[in-house]
């Protein structure tokens, strides 16, 4: 075999068939083309007052370009290292779900203020409820399925469950000051507080994760599916791993550009966020949908991306990952997004106080206690995995008559 370096374009030219590069494009690219043709329409329906069509239109762009962000992210994570990778990933998993949730909390016409606010709040309970119920429990089920039982590093979920079951405590100090009948500037007050104390507990659990306890997370919390897929298919084929992945574009590009890149696609799904907050809430009004269920489909559209990486984790036997995907983003959301919400609200004179009902107080601790229960032993199965989504099912149910 030829030593002599071979330039990349030449090596690919002849290596790859014109079947080749289209199958390539399209397991690349597909999320950014569907994204942009739902982005259209859904400013097209948008312009044309079809507000029910242009929610779900702006919806699935999001999804679609949620997953690029997603994937340029693990990009930069896997050449910054740590600690500023686990921050690119955070940032990646948490910006989509504050953008979403904040663009609800400014649609304050026609009456809707007071709906935005109970959405918003529903939507940060919602989002931890799908992580650890419906993500799990998918995920744990279909590895059971396969594996009949997989292990995972208990460690790790015995410090989430901790750190989980403290900041749903908390989170909850301003509802239990609500339930005494205390009034709204001690509840705003109090919001204030504990939003700054739940941040300066993720900065003390990031230290704890990427400095002094690393070994508890060894597993990355986010993969690429559809890289994935196709290295193993192309190491079928016996082509090579440093030739396969320089078909990604964003693998190519500059560390700089590609933060270019995802700043730009940020503010895409930003702009997005937009219209489906405005046309969602009308829809919801006009459609009779309670807040706790149009907080669950914004939590739903915010972790969209997570399950493709969660349940291919599962089928291939690492659920470790799954165990840091659900309990990992069900932290970072209470711990990140909760401050994050109540310093813009802040910004924009938007009062928003953390006292949540009934429903979700309750959903939150029977959802942490579940998931301390399922997964305390470092061994899941199938019927585990059904058990979280009995429990996801049942919290829909109530949602929808609550």
């Amino acid at each position: 075999m030829d030593s002599s370096p071979i330039p990349q374009n030449s090596a690919h030219s002849t290596k790859l068939t014109t079947n080749q590069r289209i199958r390539y494009f399209i397991e690349d690219y597909w999320d950014i083309f569907f994204g942009v043709i739902s982005g259209v329409l859904a400013y097209k329906l948008h312009i044309e007052g079809s507000y029910a069509l242009s929610a779900f239109a702006s919806a699935m762009a999001i999804i679609f370009f949620s997953i690029t962000v997603s994937e340029i992210a693990e990009i930069l994570a896997d050449r910054l290292k740590e600690p500023l990778g686990s921050f690119v990933l955070t940032f990646s998993a948490v910006v989509v779900e504050i953008l979403l949730l904040f663009m609800v909390l400014l649609e304050r016409s026609d009456g809707l203020s007071s709906m935005a606010a109970d959405t918003v709040k529903g939507g940060i309970i919602s989002a931890v409820i799908v992580d650890m119920n419906l993500l799990l429990g998918l995920s744990v089920l279909v590895g059971g399925l396969a594996y009949k039982m997989q292990e995972h590093n208990e460690e790790t979920s015995g410090s989430y469950i901790t750190i989980l079951l403290v900041t749903a405590c908390v989170l909850l100090v301003p509802s239990i000051l609500a339930l005494t009948n205390h009034n709204a500037k001690v509840l705003n007050k109090a919001s204030v507080l504990v939003a700054i104390l739940l941040f300066a507990y993720y900065i003390v659990i990031l230290i704890f994760q990427t400095k002094t306890h690393i070994n508890f997370f060894k597993a990355t919390a986010r993969s690429r599916l559809l890289r994935f897929k196709k290295r193993m298919q192309d190491r079928e084929n016996g082509e090579e791993e440093e030739e396969e992945i320089d078909h990604y574009i964003f693998e190519r590009m500059p560390t700089a550009v590609n933060f270019l890149f995802m700043t730009g696609f940020i503010l895409i799904i930003g702009l997005l966020a937009e219209f489906l907050a405005m046309d969602g809430l009308k829809t919801s009004v006009n459609l009779g949908i309670s807040p706790a269920v149009a907080g669950l489909i914004i939590a739903f559209i915010a972790v969209a991306p997570e399950f493709f990486t969660a349940i291919r984790a599962a089928r291939n036997d690492e659920p470790q990952r799954v165990i840091n995907i659900a309990m990992g983003a069900s932290t970072v959301t209470i711990l990140v997004t909760v401050p994050m919400l109540l310093l813009l609200a802040k910004l924009y004179n938007i009062e928003l106080p953390l006292n949540f009902n009934t429903l979700e107080i309750g959903a939150l601790i029977f959802t942490v206690l579940l998931a301390w229960k399922t997964t305390q032993n470092g061994i899941t199965d199938y019927l585990e995995g059904i058990s979280h989504l009995v429990f996801f099912f049942a919290y829909m149910l109530l949602a929808a008559y609550f």
